[in-house]
């Protein structure tokens, strides 16, 4: 599937029961609603649903009142699975028993606030590194914090967050926010341009601040995710701000 493919196509239920548990989806029926038609997208692609057309081709929109009222049943649909992403904890400080240990929302929040406040790169757009942050583990609020040591192949892993993904957007109601949301993720995963590349930084040096912040809070020794993202950094911005993040530690260490 190539990083344009669009994931929010209309796929049965059905079809993902048997890859996701019934434990880690928490809502057994959900209606499917097609969004209202939106504004113009932000930055510079412009994108719009196409209208509902009679045979004859005649454009017969749905009257408004049904249009909000589906718009917002969907919107707060999506937005109830996403809930799930504030209360599980990242795996990794779980398992090396951190005390209140980050949420997944709490990680990505963070990331997005990186991409708002990192200096301005010629060709890279900013305002789609933000929604990048904000999209790259939002899968995870159905399939869970996945990580290395779950014994779980790439392949696998990827697997089961792009079905998770296919049905939020299903939820969302399709449409052109859907396709934005689906996009972006694709484009991170598939690591397939300037932005993903720093947003895929941006991953590391969040985790590593935030072991950083553990080890001074809490007396923690989380060398491993150091070692783990070491010499990794693809871009000199990522490389810059994991010298400094380092460099603390050091001085911590001192």
């Amino acid at each position: 599937m190539s990083s344009r493919s669009l994931l929010c196509k209309s796929s049965s239920l059905a079809f993902l029961m048997p890859s996701i548990s019934t434990t880690q989806l928490r809502f057994n029926s959900v209606a499917a609603h097609s969004p209202s038609p939106k504004g113009n997208r932000m930055a510079t692609e412009a994108s719009s649903s196409p209208s509902p057309v009679t045979s004859g081709d005649d454009i017969n929109p749905p009257p408004a009142s049904a249009t909000s009222s589906g718009s917002a049943s969907s919107a707060i649909d999506f937005l109830s699975i996403c809930h799930q992403l504030k209360t599980t904890k990242r795996t990794g400080w779980v398992r090396r028993d951190v005390k209140d240990p980050e949420s997944i929302a709490d990680h990505m929040y963070r990331m997005g606030i990186m991409a708002l406040i990192a200096s301005d790169i010629p060709g890279v757009d900013r305002d789609k590194c933000v929604k990048m942050a904000i999209v790259h583990d939002i899968a995870e609020a159905i399939v869970g914090d996945i990580t290395p040591s779950d014994g779980i192949s790439k392949e696998e892993k990827s697997r089961r967050e792009r079905e998770a993904l296919d049905h939020m957007c299903k939820v969302l109601g399709g449409g052109s926010r859907a396709k934005e949301i689906g996009e972006l993720w694709m484009e991170y995963e598939g690591n397939s341009s300037p932005e993903a590349k720093i947003v895929k930084d941006f991953d590391k040096l969040e985790m590593i601040l935030q072991a950083l912040e553990y080890e001074k809070e809490q007396g923690k020794d989380l060398d491993e995710f150091f070692q783990s993202t070491a010499g990794k950094f693809q871009t000199e911005l990522g490389k810059s701000w994991a010298s400094e993040i380092v460099s603390r530690r050091q001085q911590n260490q001192d």
